[in-house]
């Protein structure tokens, strides 16, 4: 499985977090299933994006993109995303991306132009558009701009960039090209095929990926090698924010590690994966609030043992058999959840250990419910009840005096120790959670 991963010029945000969980969970479920995996998550360590806030921040190229790439591994602990088995750089696959251009060069799939550039041909490649289900015509009817003078057609995407003067050393490559860089799409298609070989099994990202990213990866791919680049093409859904999408161009987007500040991993976790990984997914406190409660609820089940034995799952069982059911059917995390919750109440009613073991031993497939009960559902008491009282009275100020930031960031320094406000007519309650 190889899955489009980040550019890494800036923290990791929610939108990140679903792309990544949402992965973790399918190769999760493969292994579950008694699959050996091989999962390439690559990183894009050369970009502009990149070139320019590292230009920005006065460092070099390395040094902004080592301290993204630890800053994400910290952020994908924290929510127990299994490491990939490869990680590929887009850095260290130079060359085989200068190989692949050199094959679509001799099959007349790519040219040169005058001003150093390296771009495919779009219409030599007759399967162009299969995997967003566009023609060529019908993509060049979309077209609102006029071809750039360099291209032979609109729809035609860069190979290789011819280096700028402007650009630090580190940016630029060597080749019978000339000094460069490699495009975004090229990148892919090198790391994806020397790391799992010209045909694989499954191809992930985004849905934003799917045109032109991946219909381009199809396009160089297939046509310097001429078999099918993956089997399955999966795309997780967007994370939406006031219904648009959570991206750092609109400027509405939340990291990592400002939602960890206010709510557990856990819980985070939970609120991303209960949703299909194709649908859409409303960010807002109020979803996150409820997860936690969802999650309690959990927990609050497996709490009625001393201790939850660990034990084998026995596919055979009628609840473990329902989970199995809606996860082969798509990844169904939803169903697959709410059979958690059908087997939480039986736990319930019987407080059976052998219960308490497969709810624990289903929701450890999702790298759900690992921690002791007694620990999470203590989460958050430490708090004083005078110092919560000095804050909700701070809070009320800020609101009187139009410090709406400062209310905001109480509520979210009092969740994020497990105190939930609840305001109304008569005032701001609080309960613990």
């Amino acid at each position: 499985m190889y899955v489009c991963g980040m550019t890494v010029y800036d923290l990791c945000h929610l939108g990140h977090a679903r792309s990544m969980l949402a992965f973790d969970v399918v190769q999760r479920w493969f292994k579950a299933s008694g699959y050996a995996v091989t999962y390439v998550r690559n990183i894009t360590d050369i970009d502009d994006k990149i070139i320019r806030r590292a230009s920005e921040n006065g460092e070099t190229i390395r040094s902004l993109t080592d301290r993204m790439i630890d800053a994400l591994h910290v952020d994908a602990d924290a929510l127990g995303v299994d490491r990939p088995t490869h990680e590929p750089r887009a850095m260290d696959y130079v060359p085989q991306m200068l190989s692949i251009i050199g094959q679509l060069e001799g099959k007349g799939l790519a040219y040169r132009t005058a001003d150093g550039d390296v771009n495919y041909a779009v219409r030599g490649f007759a399967g162009y558009g299969k995997l967003s289900g566009k023609s060529v015509d019908e993509l060049r009817a979309g077209e609102r701009v006029a071809v750039a003078d360099s291209k032979q057609d609109p729809l035609d995407f860069v190979l290789w960039k011819a280096a700028k003067d402007s650009e630090p050393a580190e940016a630029k490559w060597g080749s019978t090209y000339g000094p460069g860089r490699p495009g975004w799409h090229i990148e892919c298609s090198a790391m994806s095929c020397e790391l799992l070989g010209q045909h694989f099994d499954i191809h992930g990202g985004g849905a934003d990926l799917q045109f032109p990213h991946h219909e381009n990866e199809i396009a160089q791919s297939e046509g310097a090698h001429g078999v099918p680049l993956a089997n399955y093409w999966m795309h997780n859904g967007f994370v939406r924010v006031d219904n648009e999408k959570m991206s750092k161009s609109l400027h509405n987007f939340f990291t990592i590690r400002e939602v960890l500040a206010s709510y557990d991993a856990e819980t985070v976790r939970f609120f991303i994966i209960r949703a299909h990984y194709r649908s859409a997914l409303n960010y807002s406190d109020a979803h996150l609030d409820d997860a936690r409660q969802a999650l309690k609820r959990l927990y609050t089940a497996l709490s009625l043992l001393p201790q939850v034995p660990d034990a084998p799952l026995d596919w055979s069982q009628p609840h473990s058999q329902r989970f199995k059911a809606a996860m082969d059917e798509d990844f169904g995390t939803p169903e697959a959840i709410a059979v958690l919750f059908d087997l939480a109440a039986e736990l319930n009613r019987t407080k059976s250990a052998s219960h308490a073991a497969e709810l624990k031993a289903l929701g450890g497939v999702l790298g759900l419910l690992q921690q002791s009960p007694s620990d999470f559902l203590k989460a958050g008491k430490g708090i004083a009840e005078e110092e919560i009282a000095q804050l909700i009275a701070e809070r009320v100020e800020a609101k009187l005096g139009r410090d709406f930031a400062r209310a905001d960031a109480i509520r979210q320094q009092l969740l994020a120790q497990g105190v939930l406000l609840k305001d109304s007519p008569q005032g701001t309650q609080w309960e613990r959670v």
